[in-house]
This record gives structure tokens, C-alpha cells and sequence, in this order.
């Protein structure tokens, strides 16, 4: 049994750091603080990841359908493997299409004597004619715990635990403190797979991997193992997205803090699709939400798999006698 808690902070003070996502090592470092020993072994922790509370709908794949009221500022109910995803994408696609999705994907800045920060709300401006001419959007942070213990598994933490942590830089003066929203266990093995069954069985093709967050291929952390291309990952030209040239996945350096010290890490960057080569899809999604690979305990190394013929970006409709050459070559359904 695959038991996992779901945690969505909201962010309580200007955030100083990443203003798309919060590494899991940083908050395993703010949460080991608050642990005994034995959960600062089990304990794994995944990258958090900025949402805005705002208006949306559910998406494509979801379980549910339609208008979904204020999403963001809570966590919604856990049914099928494509749920645990709605505030796993940066990009939040579930935002309705009134909503300004641009503006909405990035952070209002604060200035704190030179030093710049995240503020937790963002403001946008309206018609005069209206009864306020500005609105407020808070902005929540949404990630999962997970021991790897099962049925023994001592979670959930408690919100005492949680509430109050302080991730980013300027802690000691108080930046980046969050405040418990919302939080659930979810049984990973009690979800619906059938769209990933019915994918893998059918004549479309393969399905495909995204990488959620970056999968590490080297690090200089003492004992850490280098790792290679997983073997199940397609990767010729025709089922990898966002690669810089044929049968070439974009890597990029990065570094891990722990206790301290700072780890130089090679990782194959995130927001990549490949094609999945292995045989069993749905282990493997069970497997990738649990991420696989060095350093999955931090937060790298989170796998989605997708079933084939499905793209992560609608199709943009331009008139016939109108070619956009921003959005040339984009296709395929939504999720």
C-alpha cells in the first residue's frame, strides 16, 4: 500500500526565492527541524509547486468535469491518477479561459531595501466604472509527503508540524513562512488507472513520460550513485518534446543543500516528454508520483505518464488564411 499526504500551504510572507517552485530538499530541510530522527529517515518530500487561487474548470482528464468554483486554495478529491496532477502543472490550465493565465503564472514583486521578493498576493487592476477597481489572488504552494512505509506508514503530520515553515532565502527575517490550507492522505494503489490501461492496450502508440521535475544523472553527493538514461525512456525525434536536437534530452547543472553544504547535480532538465519503452504503465505512474532515480527523497525525479496521442498544450485554432508562427507546429487534445 502506497499511502502519501498531500499538503497545500498557503504563502503567508514574501517569498525570496524560485518563482515557480519550491525543491523538495528545501522543505524536507524546514520540515526535518520539527521531526524526530526516525521521520527525518522515511520521511520524502516533493518539489512544491506555486497555484493561484482563481476561478477554473477541471480538466480534460480529470475525473470530474466542468466548473469547479475557486480552485487553488484547497485541495480537491483524490479519484483517479490524473488527479493528483491539476496543481502539479506550472502553467495551471485549469484556469478558466476569462482568467489572464500570463499574469496569473507569475509572482508580484516587493522590494525590501534592494532585495527583491515574491509577494504572497498579486493585484490586478479593473475597469473604473466598476464597484473596486482592484482584485486580490492569493497564492498557495501544493506538495506530497511519503514515507515508503505502507500500512505502517506514520503519517499524516500533524498541521502543528507543517503550519509555520519557512522556506527560501531571508528566513531569519522573515520571508517565505507558510500557513496550512489544506491536506489529505491519499492511497495510491485505491485510484482508477484505466486511462493509462486503456492507452497502454490500444493501436495509438506508446505512452509518454513527462518529467515533472528534473531527473538527477550525476551528483557529487557523498555516496550518491550516478545514474543513466533509464532504459524504458524512447527517446528518437518523433516521441520526445523539448529536446534540443534529435535523440538529445536537455540537461542542465543544478545544486542540492543538505545540512548545510552545498552538492553539484547534473539532471536531466523537467517539463520534457519522451516515450514510455517499459511494460507496465501503471506501475510505473505508481512508481513516478513516487519518483524514481538520486535524490527521489528531495523531490527529483517525478514522472507522469500520459496515454499516447495525448499533448500536454491544446491546439491554438487561427484562421485559414492566418498562420501565427508563435504557435506553428503546436497540436494535439489537452489535459
Amino acid at each position: 500500500m502506497a499511502i502519501m499526504q498531500q499538503v497545500l500551504f498557503e504563502v503567508a510572507a514574501p517569498y525570496y526565492g524560485h518563482p515557480y517552485a519550491v525543491t523538495g530538499h528545501a522543505l524536507f530541510n524546514a520540515l526535518a527541524r520539527r521531526v524526530d530522527a526516525g521521520m527525518r529517515r522515511d520521511l520524502r518530500v516533493s518539489h512544491g509547486v506555486f497555484v493561484p487561487k482563481e476561478f477554473g474548470e477541471y480538466p480534460r482528464a480529470h475525473s470530474r468535469s466542468g466548473y469547479a468554483g475557486k480552485l487553488g486554495g484547497s485541495l480537491p478529491e483524490m479519484d483517479a491518477y490524473e488527479d493528483l496532477f491539476v496543481y502539479r502543472d506550472p502553467s495551471q490550465r485549469w484556469l478558466q479561459a476569462g482568467r489572464p493565465r500570463d499574469a496569473h503564472n507569475t509572482h508580484d514583486l516587493q522590494s525590501f531595501g534592494g532585495r527583491l521578493a515574491f509577494a504572497p498576493e498579486s493585484y490586478f487592476g479593473r475597469p473604473p466604472e466598476t464597484r473596486n477597481h482592484k482584485r486580490s489572488v492569493s497564492w498557495y504552494l501544493h506538495c506530497y509527503l511519503h514515507t515508503g512505509c505502507g500500512e505502517s506508514s506514520p503519517l499524516p503530520l500533524a498541521e502543528s508540524v507543517l503550519d509555520g515553515l519557512r522556506v527560501g532565502g531571508g528566513r531569519n527575517y522573515g520571508f517565505g513562512e507558510l500557513s496550512v490550507a489544506d491536506t489529505q492522505l491519499v492511497n495510491l494503489d485505491a485510484l482508477d488507472y484505466s486511462r493509462i490501461r486503456a492507452g497502454a492496450a490500444s493501436d495509438a502508440g506508446r505512452c509518454q513520460l513527462e518529467l515533472v521535475t528534473p531527473y538527477v544523472l550525476e551528483s557529487e553527493f557523498p555516496g550518491a550513485d550516478d545514474q543513466s538514461v533509464p532504459w524504458w525512456w524512447e527517446r528518437d525525434h518523433d516521441a520526445v518534446s523539448g529536446v534540443s536536437g534529435e535523440s538529445v534530452l536537455r540537461r542542465r547543472d543544478t545544486q542540492l543543500a543538505v545540512d548545510g553544504t552545498t552538492h553539484n547535480l547534473e539532471v536531466v532538465d523537467h517539463g520534457q516528454v519522451v516515450g514510455f519503452a517499459g511494460d507496465d504503465a501503471v506501475e510505473t505512474a505508481k512508481n513516478g508520483v513516487l519518483r524514481v532515480g538520486t535524490h527521489a527523497k528531495y523531490g527529483f525525479g517525478e514522472l507522469r505518464v500520459r496515454p499516447p496521442g495525448v499533448d500536454r498544450v491544446p491546439k491554438r485554432r487561427m484562421p485559414k488564411d492566418r498562420v501565427d508562427w508563435r504557435h506553428h507546429g503546436d497540436g494535439g487534445e489537452g489535459v
